[in-house]
């Protein structure tokens, strides 16, 4: 079984471009690509990121599951777990571990509906 090469065919609109020109045309379709899962990552997230934050901030893993749950019942998912704490603690002038502890053990979440 021959393969039908029309490789010819398909570069032709390419045939007179300078490697420049070639790059920025190469870039110009890498951007296109990327774009829509750029807008995805900025405008959605998952419990399991939000966690991964959270832990990253140095909240442990019994510690996170609670914050994320209430965010996800406040409906501020889109908004971040890990910005929803940190903006609680600027609020209330205390570490971003005090404000997370604090949302762990139940407090603070009518504070949180002030934030956005």
């Amino acid at each position: 079984m021959k393969r039908a090469d029309d490789y010819e065919v398909r570069r032709q609109h390419l045939v007179n471009m300078s490697d420049e020109e070639l790059k920025a045309r190469f870039w110009e379709l890498a951007e296109k690509i990327v774009e829509p899962m750029l807008e995805l990552g900025y405008k959605n997230t998952t419990p399991s990121i939000e966690r991964s934050i959270l832990l990253r901030m140095g909240f442990s893993s019994l510690e996170v599951k609670p914050i994320v749950d209430g965010v996800m019942k406040k409906g501020l998912m889109s908004k971040g777990a890990g910005n929803v704490v940190w903006r609680l603690s600027k609020k209330l002038g205390m570490s971003v571990r005090e404000a997370g502890l604090g949302l762990v053990e139940g407090k603070y979440w009518d504070e949180v509906d002030t934030l956005f």
